[in-house]
This record gives structure tokens, C-alpha cells and sequence, in this order.
């Protein structure tokens, strides 16, 4: 199969990027999420909080300090499980399939120096009408208890600093080589 396939989650829509997810992974392909906490979904902030809330009550009857119904916070996961009901996750190729997908926040290092693509048939700008509400995962988890929104928007603006560092010397580089292929013609 192909080289993993790294994706910018950012201002992509939820259900809309998890079921091209959902597709590929089952397909084969090794697909790895970045910028989770950015992706969007259509509907207010509230509105979203009063879904998961109701989500969270779910309960059943076994132990619960043992055995229960998971609910994560991490934007991460919470974009893992969409991408998990999606998927026949209790099958032998489905439990593969969710193997071959890994979500996180941010863009940790392995994947800072890698290209990132976009899904034409999620983006927010491309499928939500103008006008219409949306709020990001990222909100959503913290207003239901995700602790960590602050360490990841510090760790991406130390990224995103290198990132600008290291473009603007290979932009002089470029510049530089250009002038010199002009000098020699």
C-alpha cells in the first residue's frame, strides 16, 4: 500500500471527513489526522454541548468503576469514535482498518516536516453555507472538560514560528539560486 497519508484537519467538516476516512482506512491506506481540535461542525456551540451532554449520560448496568460506555474529551478521540461508527469495528478487518488511522492535536513532530493535504469534499468553506453556525471540536471538548486546548495553541505557535523561520530562509535560498541560474545564462 501507499506512504501514510497526513491530513489538516482544519476548518474540515466532522461527519463529512470521517466517512472519506472511514473509506480509505478500509481500503488500506495508512491516514493520519492532525489539527483535530480544529475541525468544524455544523450547529452552535451550544447546541453541540447540549448533543454531547446527553451523550455523556449514557450509562449501563455492569460496574461502572470497571466496565462502562467511554466518553472521550480529547478532540482526537472524539473524531476516532465518529470515524469508529463508521467502520464494522468488531470485525477482524474493521479492527485492522482502525489500526491503520491515528488522530492527534496539533501537529506533533513527526508530521510537522511532512506534506499535508486537504479533503476538497469536507472543507467547510466548500460544503457549509455562508451564514449558516458552526463551532470548532476543539471548543466543543473543552467546554465538556478537555484540559489541554491551552498547552496544544502554545505548542502550535512554537511550530508555526519554525515553520515561518525555515520558509522564509528556503524562499532566500530559492531567490538566491535564481539570481545565480540568471547570472550563468
Amino acid at each position: 500500500m501507499p506512504k501514510t497519508i497526513v491530513i489538516d484537519a482544519r476548518a474540515h467538516m466532522l461527519g463529512r471527513l470521517a466517512s472519506v476516512v472511514a473509506k480509505q482506512i478500509l481500503s488500506g491506506y495508512q491516514i493520519v489526522i492532525v489539527r483535530s481540535e480544529e475541525i468544524s461542525i455544523s450547529g452552535g456551540l451550544v447546541r453541540q454541548k447540549m448533543k454531547y451532554e446527553r451523550f455523556l449520560r449514557k450509562k449501563h448496568n455492569t460496574n461502572p468503576t470497571r466496565a462502562g460506555v467511554w466518553h472521550y474529551r480529547a478532540p482526537s478521540r472524539i473524531f476516532w469514535r465518529t470515524v469508529r461508527g463508521m467502520v464494522p469495528h468488531k470485525t477482524p478487518r474493521g479492527a485492522a482498518a482502525l489500526e491503520r488511522l491515528k488522530c492527534f492535536e496539533g501537529v506533533p513532530p513527526p508530521y510537522d516536516k511532512v506534506k499535508r493535504l486537504v479533503v476538497p469534499d469536507a472543507l467547510q468553506v466548500l460544503r457549509l453555507q455562508h451564514g449558516h453556525r458552526f463551532c470548532k471540536l476543539g471548543q466543543l471538548a473543552q467546554s465538556v472538560g478537555w484540559k489541554h486546548q491551552d498547552a496544544v495553541a502554545e505548542l502550535e505557535a512554537k511550530r508555526k514560528t519554525k515553520a515561518t523561520a525555515f520558509y522564509q530562509a528556503k524562499k532566500k535560498s530559492l531567490a538566491l539560486k535564481a539570481k545565480a541560474a540568471a547570472q550563468v545564462a
